[in-house]
């Protein structure tokens, strides 16, 4: 783990809050988890929003996070643009589902880091379907938005054969190194003099 020049910081307090779960992380969402819930709800979606959640950072999941009463956009749109690192998980039936592209084109439209998962899907495999339902400027947006998502580095898994355990460890390393890397950057626009030590 790094030492960090700034202790007061986000960034050393996210390194406090993995270090010390005891700890309470104030910020209104550190990770968005986007996914075909039928596809994956109870199964990855749920053990990486489990895992983050007793590491007390918080998560973001549609099933886990929203309450009766709640407005679906207004939060996920809300937890999209507050989220540090966003995880894409990609499903076979992922790119039937609106709300699915919808929280992806947010993603990255605001410009988040996302860490794609391709869950028994290749890359090439993901397309928008256009069923005449949406304005073509919306297909657009989201045709964009899954090219970017296919050209990002990923992890890739096949639930016939793959080791879940490995899976979350590498999800959980990705999304860790990424949610640190947010933060120095913040942190170096705020102060060009901010350096870690190694």
């Amino acid at each position: 783990m790094q030492r960090l020049l700034a202790p007061s910081s986000k960034l050393a307090h996210t390194t406090r809050c993995i270090a010390n779960p005891t700890l309470l992380c104030p910020n209104p969402c550190d990770i968005f988890i986007n996914h075909r819930g039928i596809d994956t709800k109870k199964s990855i979606s749920g053990l990486l929003y489990d895992h983050f959640t007793s590491l007390r950072l918080n998560t973001f999941l549609d099933s886990k996070s929203l309450k009766p009463g709640d407005k679906i956009f207004v939060e996920i749109d809300a937890a999209i643009k507050t989220c540090e690192v966003g995880i894409a998980v990609f499903s076979p039936r992922y790119c039937d589902s609106y709300f699915c592209l919808h929280e992806l084109t947010l993603l990255m439209e605001n410009k988040k880091r996302v860490i794609p998962i391709f869950w028994d899907v290749k890359p090439s495999e993901l397309c928008v379907k256009d069923d005449g339902t949406r304005p073509a400027s919306e297909i657009r947006r989201f045709q964009l938005a899954l090219k970017e998502a296919r050209y990002t580095v990923g992890l890739t898994f096949d639930t016939s054969t793959g080791d879940w355990s490995k899976l979350l460890a590498m999800a959980s390393d990705a999304v860790m190194k990424n949610l640190l890397e947010v933060e120095e950057k913040k942190l170096m626009s705020i102060n060009p003099t901010y350096k870690h030590i190694i």
